[in-house]
């Protein structure tokens, strides 16, 4: 049970094969969601915050 397994998930990386184990279609999902993310992130700490005005007493 270990790289030369077809049946285990390490084995099909390994192999560089897709299946119950280690599926595509999964797999895909999960990149686009933590993409998504990234760019959100991204984009919500590139915005620069505008200095706040102290009104003279």
């Amino acid at each position: 049970m270990g790289r030369g397994d077809k049946k285990s998930r390490k084995g099909k990386r390994t192999i560089g094969s897709f299946g119950v184990t280690r599926n595509r279609k999964k797999i895909k999902a999960r990149l686009k969601r933590v993409a998504s993310k990234k760019t959100t992130v991204a984009t919500a700490e590139a915005k620069p915050k505008k200095p706040s005005r102290k009104k003279a007493e």
